[in-house]
């Protein structure tokens, strides 16, 4: 018995080499007995229309059940939007980079064929890339819980004054810092804001999380590295009210004395790679590091 092979397209529908790229990635897997599948908010906004035979799902977290891969057209943003898609149904997400920087994309635009060729295949091998659980409490009431691929950010609204926030790990206090804001990210975001802000790059493979202050006002406000089974605790004071982001995508106001608890999540991102490539040469090659230097 033949079974039905299906794909979850996942795309960046503001830019128009990602639609054209994705009616020939449509095309070229349907041709291979794929049945495509589109979320809904990509279908709602891709200007040209939906290609023929592709079917719409609900956008949701259950979106990629029963696929063996989301293909994604875009940059890092796109991919985080489809993390959401497959974290759950624990799909491999092949991306193909159509964005700037692209540093979780597996290939470039001028590869796209070889990658539907290497999905029709079965060409790859999966990269399991931590993921964090946060949650936030108002006493001991759980108020609210969502995830996060790179990073979650506590940072103060746009014009007000510096936030409050006792750093707490593992139940021990810290530090107390008066700043803009504090990220906490897994190895995967420690190239996203974390980076900006002045933290270091960790190799995917090291389970740990890091802490970055954002213009901390304090004596101690170094960016720290915790292992992987630490929690991480933000208590904000009464009067600090703050906005908490979420991979840049999931937010919500957190109102002042509330705590903030980040620690590993159980539920991987899984990455579909097509070549054994060390992440040293990935590095290199996104933020094109001067390995020949300059000095003579």
């Amino acid at each position: 018995m033949t079974t039905t092979r299906r794909a979850l397209l996942v795309l960046n529908t503001r830019a128009m080499p990602a639609r054209a790229a994705a009616v020939g990635v449509v095309g070229d897997l349907q041709s291979a007995g794929f049945i495509v599948l589109l979320a809904q908010d990509d279908a709602s906004d891709w200007q040209e229309g939906v290609p023929p035979g592709v079917q719409v799902v609900l956008a949701d977290e259950r979106a990629a059940d029963n696929c063996e891969v989301v293909v994604v057209l875009g940059g890092d943003g796109t991919i985080l939007r489809a993390a959401e898609r497959a974290r759950n149904s624990s799909v491999p997400i092949l991306s193909v980079n159509l964005g700037h920087v692209g540093f979780l994309a597996e290939a470039e635009s001028e590869d796209i064929h070889s990658v539907t060729q290497a999905i029709v295949d079965r060409r790859w091998h999966v990269e399991e890339r931590m993921t964090l659980d946060i949650r936030v409490f108002d006493g001991d009431k759980e108020v609210m819980r969502t995830w996060a691929l790179n990073e979650v950010s506590l940072e103060k609204p746009a014009g007000a004054r510096m936030i409050d926030v006792l750093v707490v790990v593992d139940g021990r206090p810290l530090s107390r810092w008066g700043c803009d804001g504090v990220v906490a990210a897994s190895p995967t975001g420690s190239t996203a804001y974390a980076f900006s802000a002045g933290g270091p790059v960790m190799w995917p493979e090291v389970e740990a999380m890091l802490l970055v202050p954002l213009s901390a006002h304090a004596l101690f406000a170094r960016p720290l590295v915790v292992g992987p089974s630490s929690v991480i605790s933000f208590e904000l004071a009464e009067w600090s009210e703050c906005l908490l982001a979420a991979d840049s995508r999931r937010t919500s106001e957190i109102r002042g004395s509330n705590r903030v608890e980040v620690r590993r999540d159980p539920v991987p991102v899984r990455l579909a790679r097509l070549v054994d490539a060390p992440f040293t040469d990935r590095l290199v090659a996104k933020f094109a590091l001067p390995v020949d230097g300059w000095r003579i």
